[in-house]
C-alpha cells in the first residue's frame, strides 16, 4: 500500500524564495535553481514533509528556487542525475559508490543521525525485521522462510543481507548456490516490505534503520507490529550527492551547498529542522565512508553469491 501510495503522490515541490537581509551564500550569475531528487534510502514516504522543509531552508539560504522530487526508484534518481535533470541526490550507498567510480557524481554531505546507536558519525545498519510475536531469532533461522526485499540496487535491502546470507551459508555449511529462502518477494520499498512483515504477509525482510527509526517514531501503524532481530553493519549512511553536470555548469555550486548543509546544526531554524528529521547535524565525508559497503559488494560477488537468495 505504501508503494502505491508513495507513486501516486509523487512530489514536484517548486519553492520561490528571494533571497533576504541575512543570505550569504546567493552569488550573482551563479545557479539560481536546483532540483532535488530524495530515495527512500532516507526516509518513507510518511517522511517526506521534512526533507521538503529542509530544501526550502536551503533555498531561503542560498536565495535560490528548489524543485524537490521523490517516489521514484533508485535506478530513476540515478538515471534523473546522469541526465542533469536533477542537480542534488539524497541517495544511497550503494548507488553512490558506482557513480563515483564512473565520476558521474560526488558526495556533498552525510548526515549524522541523533539516535545514540549511531555513535555521533555518519553510519547506518540494516536492521533484520521479523513480526514482533515470531518465534524466528536469527538470520540462520530464515532458512526455507519467506523473505521480502526492497530493491536490487539497495545498500540495506539488498547488498548488506546478502553479504550476511554469505556469512551464514558459511557457518551452516551451505553450498553457495542453493536456495536459502523458500520464497523470495520484490516489494518496492523499505516501507512496503515493513508492512509485509507485519500483517505476516512474509516471514522477514532486511530494511533501512533510518526509514525503521523515522516510522517507529511518528508512524508505527506497522513498524509496532515488528521487531529487530539482527542489525547488519554498519555501514556509511546514505549520502547527499551533486551531479557531475551540475558541477561544470557551475563548479561554486558544491561548495556553497555543503556550507548550507553543515550550518544548519548552528541555526536555530536549522536545528528544528534537523531534529524532526532525526538528524543531528550533516558533515562532509571523505568517499572512503563508503568502502565498507563496496568491501562487502566484493565479497558476495568475489564468492560467487550475486543474488539474495
Amino acid at each position: 500500500m505504501f508503494r502505491t501510495i508513495s507513486l501516486a503522490i509523487t512530489v514536484l515541490l517548486t519553492i520561490s524564495l528571494i533571497a533576504i537581509g541575512s543570505t550569504n551564500h546567493a552569488i550573482a550569475g551563479s545557479s539560481t535553481e536546483i532540483k532535488m531528487a530524495v530515495t527512500a534510502a532516507f526516509v518513507s514516504a510518511n517522511g517526506m514533509p521534512v526533507y521538503e522543509k529542509i530544501a526550502k531552508y536551503v533555498a531561503q539560504k542560498m536565495g535560490i528556487s528548489t524543485k524537490l522530487v521523490s517516489g521514484f526508484s533508485y535506478g530513476e534518481v540515478d538515471d534523473m542525475l546522469d541526465k542533469g535533470l536533477v542537480q542534488v541526490g539524497f541517495v544511497c550507498g550503494l548507488p553512490y559508490t558506482q557513480k563515483f567510480e564512473q565520476g558521474k557524481a560526488e558526495l556533498l554531505v552525510a548526515p549524522v543521525m541523533a539516535d545514540p546507536r549511531y555513535g555521533d558519525k555518519p553510519i547506518y545498519f540494516s536492521d533484520v525485521i521479523v513480526h514482533k510475536d515470531s518465534s524466528i531469532k536469527s538470520f540462520a533461522d530464515l532458512k526455507g522462510k519467506i523473505y521480502v526485499y526492497n530493491e536490487k540496487a539497495s545498500n540495506s535491502g539488498y547488498n548488506l543481507p546478502r553479504w550476511r546470507l554469505l556469512q551464514v551459508k558459511k557457518e551452516l555449511g551451505l553450498p553457495l548456490g542453493s536456495n536459502f529462502f523458500g520464497r523470495i518477494i520484490f516489494s518496492g520499498a523499505h516501507e512496503e516490505s515493513i508492512r509485509l512483515v507485519a500483517n505476516k504477509t512474509v516471514d522477514a525482510s532486511s530494511v533501512d534503520s533510518l526509514v525503521l527509526d523515522y516510522d517507529r517514531k511518528f508512524f508505527p501503524k506497522y513498524t509496532s507490529q515488528v521487531k529487530v532481530i539482527e542489525s547488519i553493519g554498519p555501514a556509511g549512511v546514505p549520502p547527499v550527492v551533486i551531479s557531475e553536470i551540475a558541477l561544470k555548469k557551475d563548479p561554486t555550486l558544491k561548495k556553497r551547498l555543503q556550507d548550507v548543509f553543515v550550518e544548519m546544526s548552528a541555526d536555530p531554524e536549522g536545528r528544528r529542522i534537523l531534529k524532526e528529521a532525526l538528524i543531528k547535524r550533516f558533515v562532509v565525508v571523505d568517499d572512503s565512508n563508503y568502502d565498507d559497503i563496496r568491501k562487502m559488494e566484493k565479497e558476495a560477488l568475489s564468492a560467487g553469491l550475486p543474488d539474495l537468495n
